[in-house]
């Protein structure tokens, strides 16, 4: 355990090097968010003040993006998976396979660093963002729902992670793997609440859905605070989100074992 509470330490170090970059994409990222905001203020408008669309007003709508803005700067990877790639195809695993340190949580040890890292850098334009529709703020729905909820971001994140982890796999079959990252990504972006809430769409969907691992890598946890989720269901969420995060952590040793078998390199 020592091996890798130093590797937290070592990433953490890394990371603030980079601490001006993290800011700034932190910055550019309010952009897409003010024009969905945008969008959705002119829609609310063209349907008369204060009407519900979908069960949300406009203020929880405003509310639900900032969640989703919170929620991505504390659980979203952001370049572990190329990462990992890139030790792949340039040989860089191999000392992991002469060392006694598992790869798989030493990567995860450098993605909660990083995350600690971007989070200590993103907290100030988050904070003014968040100061800004201060307005449309909100309480969670409950105390437990708190608690599952700080609970959920930690399932997710675990959840992100592993996927990442398992598409990063495929450099030991594939020598590009760009497209599908970009393919992944663009599922999620959809599937996951980051342009708008699930329960908005038909049932029909939603219940497709149930069957992905989408849901539970951004909505659930904003549903549990927002008080979407309540009751049994709050529990049936966090096991749902584990049950993935179990399925992901299966599939990415699976990977690394059968991925193994075919490394090569020269190097490194």
């Amino acid at each position: 355990m020592k091996k890798y509470l130093h590797v937290i330490g070592i990433g953490i170090q890394n990371n603030l090097t980079y601490r001006f970059n993290y800011l700034t994409r932190t910055l550019f990222s309010f952009i897409p968010l003010f024009a969905m905001l945008s969008l959705w203020h002119t829609i609310y408008n063209s349907h008369g003040d204060g009407r519900a669309l979908s069960g949300y007003t406009e203020a929880q709508m405003i509310f639900y993006y900032m969640m989703v803005a919170i929620v991505d700067v504390m659980t979203a990877v952001n370049e572990d998976d190329w990462q990992i790639a890139a030790d792949i195809r340039e040989g860089n695993i191999s000392q992991f396979l002469l060392k006694p340190v598992d790869y798989l949580w030493y990567r995860l040890c450098l993605f909660f660093s990083g995350r600690l890292t971007f989070v200590m850098m993103a907290g100030i334009p988050l904070a003014i963002f968040i100061f800004c529709f201060r307005g449309y703020f909100v309480p969670p729905a409950s105390g437990p729902a708190l608690a599952a909820f700080f609970a959920s971001l930690v399932l997710t994140a675990m959840l992100q992670f592993f996927l990442s982890y398992s598409m990063a796999m495929l450099a030991f079959w594939v020598l590009e793997i760009s497209t599908f990252i970009f393919i992944l990504f663009a599922f999620e972006y959809l599937a996951s609440g980051h342009m708008f809430p699930l329960d908005m769409l038909p049932p029909a969907l939603q219940h497709v859905l149930a069957f992905t691992p989408f849901p539970s890598m951004l909505y659930a946890p904003i549903a549990i605070y927002m008080g979407k989720i309540v009751g049994s269901g709050i529990g049936l969420a966090l096991l749902t989100q584990l049950f993935w995060v179990m399925m992901m952590y299966a599939l990415a040793r699976l990977m690394w074992r059968r991925g193994i078998r075919k490394y090569a390199a020269f190097g490194g």
